[in-house]
């Protein structure tokens, strides 16, 4: 199986974090490729990041169903373009929010996602409801801003676990890393913690295998249709809906 992680903002370490998770759990048969946008912000901190990262996103999932890829995976907590890409494609689109509540919910009755900065609990909270599991998950945040993750000087790891030990504190019986660039941190806080710990990159490599072994594709009856043809007009010509 060949599966695309495409990370929506431009800072390529960020990706290679999340190259190294994802092939950490792939299947030996399962070739995982990583690409970083081209365009768009250096880390994706609310909705007007998130608005502008959507593009790149789309042009990258159809491209990777053009060159043969079989799931694309959206490498951002955001869920950015998720349901918008999987109008554009039919090959199955994973977003790592909604993967990793997935793979939680038969661990736990009570799950904590543990975020970067404070804007991003509602955000977070909504696709939490999105997803049907308002009644069960709380979203935390860190205070930290993404890029800090990448910084081997910052406190960013120490203020993870602080919240982390706040959510158990609170009742929490597993913990939802809630940003790519803490994909490397899973293993180590199920350690510390001992509580199920889960990152949604390597989540997202899971549920896309187990997709392509059911060999199935995105439903294009109803809301996942494609977009009507149509012209758009100005810098986004190029995304207008083929016809």
């Amino acid at each position: 199986m060949r599966i695309l992680l495409f990370n929506p903002n431009t800072t390529a370490s960020m990706t290679e974090t999340g190259l190294k998770a994802a092939l950490g759990v792939a299947a030996p048969d399962t070739e995982v490729v990583a690409r970083t946008a081209a365009m768009g912000p250096v880390s994706i901190e609310g909705y007007y990041d998130e608005a502008f990262a959507v593009p790149a996103v789309i042009e990258a999932a159809a491209a990777a169903e053009a060159e043969g890829f079989e799931a694309f995976i959206v490498a951002c907590f955001d869920d950015t373009g998720v349901e918008a890409a999987r109008c554009r494609v039919g090959i199955p689109v994973l977003g790592i929010c909604e993967a990793a509540l997935l793979m939680t919910s038969p661990l736990a009755k009570r799950i904590a996602v543990v975020t970067t900065m404070a804007r991003a609990i509602v955000p977070l909270t909504e696709l939490v409801h999105r997803y049907g599991l308002s009644g069960r998950v709380t979203v935390y945040a860190a205070d930290i801003p993404v890029l800090a993750l990448e910084d081997p000087a910052s406190d960013a790891s120490a203020r993870i676990e602080a919240e982390i030990a706040k959510a158990l504190a609170a009742g929490a019986e597993a913990i939802v890393l809630g940003c790519a660039g803490m994909a490397d941190l899973a293993d180590r806080l199920q350690q510390t913690f001992g509580v199920p710990v889960v990152d949604g990159v390597t989540a997202a490599v899971t549920v896309a295998e187990g997709l392509g072994r059911l060999r199935r594709r995105t439903s294009k009856r109803g809301t996942y249709a494609p977009a009507v043809p149509k012209p758009y007009i100005g810098l986004l010509a190029s995304f207008a809906p083929p016809g």
